[in-house]
């Protein structure tokens, strides 16, 4: 029933995948996710939506192959269908004319903050756009958000494209320069943590998507219990987007970490 169209290699292990689903992009917005099962025996795994067609009937979706249902994914090709898709799911991004906005997108989370870029964008905002990487082969969607930027800076961790530096350099030299109204980032969590403690002496509102510590993401499993503002949330339900100077950025990456050692089994009997 969900077809793959359309499968690129964006970066190493990093895939996009285009599908037929016509309801879903119908009511698609920024920010929102998906469900997915690859077959009948297989798990229940959330991916942002990274664009959507609503002409088309066709949605997007951008993963790195990490784990046993990425990478079964990621061996599926143009003409393949999946079992399930499910959504979209989750809060919308809150889009409107703030004035100048700086978006940050971190390694793969710059495929998740594409649609919003493209959205404020489109909004009316002066929209400024950090992308990095560790290196340039690790790069992904760059022209993608110069089409919709304003400004557009590059960083790398080790020079090979761009500026030699993490994406909080420029952020703050921007802060510093000029009236910020908001910075929206996703990435890391350790990237995201940074950019709330960088724009924070700033008093600049900044949005973070916790879409990666979501399991189940229907509110069911409580994986995805997080601390914002010294309360508990379900990124799922109540997110995936958050005050990123609420979150409890340590509590967060101690979560993220609970299942290492139940994924590594999953993928070592899926690999063998």
């Amino acid at each position: 029933m969900y077809k793959i169209l359309k499968k690129e290699e964006l970066a190493e292990s990093v895939k996009r995948m285009k599908f037929t689903a016509p309801d879903i992009a119908r009511k698609a917005q920024p920010g929102q996710f998906i469900i997915l099962r690859v077959n009948e025996e297989g798990e229940r795994i959330p991916l942002t939506i990274s664009d959507f067609d609503r002409d088309g009937g066709t949605i997007t979706l951008v993963f790195q192959e990490v784990g046993k249902t990425t990478k079964l994914l990621g061996t599926l090709n143009e003409g393949d269908s999946i079992t399930d898709l499910a959504g979209p799911l989750g809060k919308q991004s809150e889009i409107e004319k703030f004035g100048k906005v700086v978006c940050v997108g971190g390694g793969v989370g710059t495929a998740v903050i594409y649609p919003i870029t493209r959205a404020l964008y489109e909004a009316g905002n002066e929209v400024i756009s950090i992308v990095g990487a560790r290196s340039e082969n690790l790069l992904i969607l760059t022209d993608e958000m110069e089409a919709v930027s304003h400004r557009l800076v590059i960083t790398t961790d080790d020079g090979t494209k761009g500026r030699k530096a993490l994406v909080t350099e420029p952020l703050k030299e921007i802060l510093e320069a000029e009236k910020v109204d908001r910075v929206i980032a996703i990435g890391p969590a350790i990237m995201m943590k940074f950019v709330a403690k960088t724009t924070e002496p700033f008093g600049v509102k900044t949005i973070v998507s916790l879409n990666t510590i979501m399991i189940d993401a229907t509110g069911m499993c409580g994986g995805c219990r997080v601390k914002v503002g010294g309360e508990t949330k379900f990124a799922c339900c109540d997110g995936p987007e958050f005050d990123a100077h609420k979150v409890d950025f340590d509590l967060l990456m101690a979560r993220l970490n609970q299942y290492l050692g139940e994924e590594k089994v999953s993928l070592d009997r899926f690999q063998s």
